[in-house]
């Protein structure tokens, strides 16, 4: 079957672990309240296209391509974005939990996270340069040979990054964010 293109559509509360997703393009989609928990995404291509309210956890990203996407109140357990096109990845993600999902070797410069839950995610050797992350909770994530260089961890808590092995030059941290930096020396710090 041949790939399709898709341009400016609604799909409003369907559910594609029944009916999959066509292989194909999407450009200027907006999805609302749809279920892609465990459905195969390989090789599909979204430009410009809105996820609202969806569930993508442990949705299968084998080449699939995101360009300047936006994620709001969505569900995304447990996606490999390294597993995307790499080429153009871009995306704004806005009170989504990412729990258990995986940015590694990803690069994502310039990017704005906002109200974000990433509970166990690997950012190892993701290049994270100046990008934004607004009121985000990274409990237990993994940064290591990470590039935050410019990234601004103001309004975010629950980090644990060692200054040692992440490039962190220019990167923004609030005082009592500091801790997130000290943590591996096991000291302890009062206010």
């Amino acid at each position: 079957m041949d790939p399709i293109f898709i341009e400016e559509k609604i799909f409003d509360k369907i559910d594609f672990t029944q009916n999959a997703l066509s292989k194909g393009e999407y450009e200027n989609c907006t999805f609302i309240t749809c279920d892609f928990s465990n459905s195969d995404l390989t090789d599909i291509r979204f430009s410009e296209c809105e996820f609202l309210g969806c569930n993508l956890s442990m949705a299968k990203l084998t080449k699939t391509a995101f360009r300047d996407i936006k994620f709001k109140d969505c569900k995304m357990l447990g996606l490999h974005f390294e597993n995307c096109t790499q080429f153009g990845l871009s995306f704004s993600i806005d009170n989504c939990n990412l729990t258990h999902s995986s940015f590694y070797q990803t690069k994502l410069k310039k990017t704005i996270f906002k109200n974000v839950q990433f509970h166990d995610v690997d950012f190892m050797e993701c290049d994270l340069t100046a990008s934004v992350f607004d009121n985000c909770d990274f409990t237990r994530a993994i940064f290591e040979n990470t590039i935050i260089e410019k990234t601004d961890f103001r309004t975010s808590f629950n980090y644990s990054i060692n200054p040692e092995i992440n490039r962190i030059k220019k990167a923004k941290f609030s005082l009592s964010g500091i801790i997130g930096l000290l943590d591996k020396y096991d000291i302890e710090i009062e206010s």
